[in-house]
């Protein structure tokens, strides 16, 4: 599946719809956060974003557009080629490597700003992960955790109807039992040093065919935490 992922109407359909809610979404913070111009043409000059799962790149392309240094891991190599290609016919240096969180975290790396979007529901040892990925965060940076509930609803929505009736994703993309609570992760943000300082729904509108951010966290859902700054 590794070279559709730029084929808006191919296997990845559905990131590319959620794109613009969860783009807008961590915008809307790092300028607040940050405290950035909005209407600069690059607004994040300066600041170290890393997307952990980078897949394709469909979030790294667009943050190096903003003024981002960005890097992008993946565990998947073929991934990294096709992210890294379609970086260079794009003119965008972005850093992409072929590694884990936990591998990177290791060596101290460090970032202003971690994105951990759609990875955590399919990761095995969940608080190894969240703590390599919180590792990454920089005094005074933020995480973006975008993922699923564990709610029969979330059953229903998420793998009944996007992997069985509508097609969506390829059958056995989920694992229910690997969904998470909004309040198991911001456990585990705190347990590694993070705040959880913001929370959202986020729902599919089929009228507009398009997702929006919601109170609703029944389904998919998104957490931003803080990291503290150094004393």
């Amino acid at each position: 599946m590794a070279e559709e992922w730029w084929d808006p109407k191919g296997k990845f359909k559905p990131l590319h719809k959620f794109q613009p809610v969860r783009l807008g979404y961590i915008r809307e913070h790092l300028l607040t956060h940050f405290g950035r111009d909005p209407n600069a043409m690059r607004p994040f000059e300066g600041l170290s974003v890393i997307d952990v799962g980078c897949g394709g790149g469909l979030l790294c392309e667009p943050l190096a557009r903003l003024g981002a240094t960005v890097t992008g891991i993946d565990a998947a190599e073929r991934n990294i080629k096709i992210a890294s290609l379609h970086a260079e016919q794009s003119g965008l240096a972005i850093d992409y490597r072929a590694t884990t969180s936990e591998a990177l975290a290791a060596t101290g790396a460090r970032f202003d700003v971690v994105l951990n979007m759609e990875v955590v529901e399919h990761v095995d040892n969940v608080p190894l992960y969240m703590k390599s990925c919180a590792d990454l965060v920089a005094p005074g940076g933020l995480m973006f955790t975008a993922t699923l509930n564990r709610t029969m609803r979330a059953y229903a929505l998420a793998i009944v109807g996007a992997e069985y009736v509508l097609r969506w994703l390829p059958r056995g993309t989920h694992d229910w039992k690997k969904f998470l609570t909004p309040e198991e992760i911001e456990t585990l943000l705190k347990r590694f040093g993070m705040k959880p300082v913001d929370e959202t729904g986020v729902v599919y509108h089929p009228l507009g065919d398009e997702w929006r951010k919601s109170p609703d966290m029944g389904v998919n859902y998104m957490i931003l935490a803080e990291k503290p700054k150094a004393n």
